[in-house]
């Protein structure tokens, strides 16, 4: 017994130990993004007004709002998310479907596990290279293939993991009946997985609202008014960038709200992904 006893004491030591270390890390990066949060709001809150909705992006001294990198970017996230989405969700089926067990299936599960951990900079450099070289000019529609770059691996993975939780009784049920399999997947399969590749799409549309590196890059920055995809064009995380490393305090007022507005895009698409997985998940328990 006395054997048993000292094991039991050590255990226990141990789990406390883990049990105090776990949430000791929870407090620390809960601490970290409660302030983060806090300094955004405190700082953005304040620069928030009509005129940040309504005027262009103003020169130094001037006042001024962020209306044209607001289009900007919601054009350009727009055209990512057209791109990037729909062969996300082609090549994801073929994965769960057609290439389950595969050694081509599996490469290519592991080149899109590369692509999904790349830095946003490299694809941006990569899209330099291939598209604004070539053509001489920066451009949204070269931003715009950056960030379906960043999407597509993203989509890819979610459409993969989201179909291989479909039960094989259903593909099964469909194939009994003389379905053919394309129409079993588009009909039966999508259906079932259709919260979770929904979820997978706004959860890269999250991801590329903030991004900065790759779009210096491509689209670079305009400080007028542009709704051309082949030219120049101005968004929020650029101007948030340059307007951030200025000494105007107009300018850092106006990098603080557009911070704080893409904090809560961010958010509220998070939440928006969190209620559809519940929704769905609440009539299957």
């Amino acid at each position: 017994m006395a054997v048993a006893d000292r094991l039991y004491f050590r255990r226990r030591i141990a789990n406390s130990a883990g049990l105090v270390f776990a949430t000791a890390s929870t407090i620390f990066g809960l601490f970290w993004l409660a302030w983060i949060l806090w300094t955004t709001f405190f700082n953005g809150i304040a620069a928030l007004n009509l005129d940040l909705f309504s005027k262009m992006t103003p020169p130094p001294g001037e006042d001024g709002g962020l209306l044209n990198a607001f289009v900007g970017s919601a054009m350009m996230c727009a055209v990512a998310i057209l791109i990037g989405a729909p062969i996300g969700i082609a090549a994801g089926t073929y994965l769960a479907e057609y290439a389950k067990k595969s050694r081509f299936g599996e490469a290519i599960r592991f080149f899109n596990d590369i692509l999904l951990s790349a830095p946003s900079i490299v694809l941006g450099m990569f899209i330099y290279t291939i598209v604004v070289r070539p053509l001489g000019h920066y451009s949204a529609l070269s931003g715009a293939l950056a960030l379906a770059l960043i999407v597509l691996p993203v989509v890819v993975r979610t459409t993969d993991e989201m179909l291989k939780l479909v039960p094989s009784t259903m593909r099964e049920a469909g194939l009994s009946l003389g379905v053919p399999q394309w129409k079993v997947t588009v009909q039966v399969l999508y259906r079932a997985a259709l919260p979770g590749i929904v979820t997978g799409i706004l959860l890269a549309l999250a991801r590329i609202s903030g991004e900065t590196a790759p779009l210096l890059f491509t689209a670079f920055d305009n400080q007028f008014w542009s709704t051309n995809i082949g030219q120049p064009m101005a968004s929020v995380p650029v101007v948030i960038y340059k307007f951030a490393l200025s000494p105007y305090a107009g300018w850092k007022s106006l990098a603080w709200a557009g911070a704080l507005i893409v904090t809560l895009f961010v958010l509220t698409l998070s939440l928006i992904s969190r209620a559809i997985l519940l929704r769905n998940k609440v009539p299957n328990d």
